[in-house]
């Protein structure tokens, strides 16, 4: 749906804005703004002037930003508001894991190599995942100049794949403010389901301490 900031409409991120908002720690006015609006229980009302606050521009600036985001597919209108999941990480990580593998198998896991969460991977299969996940972010960050200036791939997420090149197990970082977590997947993807954006919904706001875009607002 077309925003237009019209009343009555709330803002809401596709999967492919939520990815977007969480797959750098890079700064800039859009990144800004989908984390602003994943960092509400609910999705919040199309207010310019709230969407600016988070954005840092002006108000003719932050119209032609919604716009570019409309187009990029990352933030759409909803005419109903939505409300993240409710309830601990660990009644809702694992459903909503499971939604984003095919063969609904994939896991949480954090940069020191320990897992928050998991779906249909045994304990001791998450354990080394989650370590083989610290030891690919670091072998990344040795070598992410070489890869975006030398290569030109500007991009941070690892593959083992079969002959035919299909992934079989994956691996995509997801930052939360300076917290880089990994999302684990066996098999194909589906991150463009709006259970994935639930997910970056659920972890933004768990770990909301670490932004300052939301004024003297708290969710605790």
């Amino acid at each position: 749906m077309n925003l237009n900031l019209r009343t009555g409409i709330y803002l809401e991120p596709t999967p492919a804005g939520a990815y977007y908002a969480v797959s750098s720690t890079h700064d800039e006015p859009a990144r800004r703004v989908l984390i602003g609006v994943m960092s509400e229980n609910s999705l919040p009302s199309s207010d310019v002037t709230r969407i600016s606050h988070w954005s840092g521009e002006s108000e003719t600036d932050t119209m032609s930003l919604i716009k570019r985001l409309q187009d990029m597919s990352l933030l759409s209108g909803n005419e109903t508001q939505l409300t993240v999941p409710v309830g601990s990480l660990e009644d809702v990580l694992p459903n909503l894991l499971a939604k984003v593998s095919v063969e609904g198998k994939a896991l949480l896991a954090d940069d020191q190599g320990f897992y928050l969460s998991t779906s249909n991977f045994p304990h001791e299969a998450a354990e080394a995942l989650s370590a083989v996940s610290a030891d690919l972010g670091s072998l990344y960050d040795r070598h992410r100049l070489l890869l975006k200036n030398n290569l030109s791939l500007d991009v941070q997420a690892w593959a083992l794949s079969d002959a035919a090149g299909n992934s079989q197990l994956g691996f995509w970082p997801i930052y939360i403010g300076n917290q880089r977590f990994v999302l684990i997947i066996q098999g194909r993807p589906t991150l463009n389901q709006p259970s994935f954006r639930d997910l970056i919904w659920v972890l933004l706001l768990r770990y909301s301490e670490t932004f300052n875009i939301r004024g003297s607002s708290s969710n605790g």
